[in-house]
């Protein structure tokens, strides 16, 4: 079994890694599949999504007589970043309250 992973965290994941470096598509692929099980034609239209959202912003680079077209954060991309991770870590600590209680959590009122 898989947990799906949604369209707001998935955008929250890539945005974290281009705020590290800035990517190129099959590159940054690989670095979200070290972590999650993701395909190409998923990807691509995540982040056609994020650069139209204004998130993103793209250059290409010469490599061996092709163009590579690189992926990086905005400051409109790091803002919403920012309200990604907020609302991950709401999320966490909901899930961690039933999935991990504490000793003194609601354990004892079983």
């Amino acid at each position: 079994m898989k947990i799906q992973i949604t369209a707001d965290l998935l955008d929250g994941i890539v945005l974290a890694i281009l705020e590290r470096q800035d990517y190129y598509g099959y590159a940054l692929t690989q670095r979200i599949q070290e972590v999650i099980t993701i395909s190409e034609s998923t990807m691509y239209p995540v982040l056609r999504r994020l650069k139209k959202d204004g998130f993103v912003t793209t250059y290409d680079q010469p490599y061996q007589g092709r163009n590579r077209r690189y992926y990086q954060i905005t400051e409109e991309g790091k803002k919403h970043l920012t309200r990604v991770r907020k609302l991950w870590n709401d999320y966490k600590q909901s899930l961690d309250q039933i999935f991990n209680p504490s000793e003194e959590g609601n354990e004892n009122n079983e």
